[in-house]
């Protein structure tokens, strides 16, 4: 394992459009701090219009990408993080960001436009490095 040049505490969510793994650095270190799945889909939908052309699939994904950046602002209104790593796959990335409020814009520290969300620890650990 790599240790980890990046500030302690430090919130690392790696998403895709269908769930979100976070992590904190402690001890130079990941350690596991939650996943996050999508919730009341059929309930909610993406935020504004939906492309009609869009399929279930990217509106499934979209509306949770929306539901990574209100959870976001959440944790970040109520104090529970200061710096925020957020990596995502591309479109996910572009469906997430445009969503952020500023509050939560305000905290990143490293935007990665990657799909990592199955990669092994050390794996994130090594690319997280390459940036630190």
């Amino acid at each position: 394992m790599t240790d980890l040049n990046i500030p302690e505490e430090t919130l690392l969510v790696i998403a895709t459009g269908e769930e979100a793994k976070l992590f904190r650095i402690k001890g130079g270190k990941l350690k596991n701090d939650g996943h996050w799945t999508p919730q009341n889909l059929a309930d909610e939908g993406p935020s504004g219009k939906s492309p009609p052309d869009q399929s279930d699939r990217e509106s499934m994904e979209a509306t949770f990408s929306k539901q990574v950046a209100e959870r976001l602002y959440a944790l970040a209104h109520k104090g529970k993080f200061h710096r925020l790593i957020l990596c995502a796959d591309p479109d996910s990335l572009g469906e997430i960001r445009p969503l952020l409020h500023k509050e939560v814009e305000d905290k990143i520290i490293l935007e990665l436009d990657k799909t990592l969300i199955n990669s092994p620890m050390d794996d994130i650990e090594r690319t997280l490095s390459k940036h630190f």
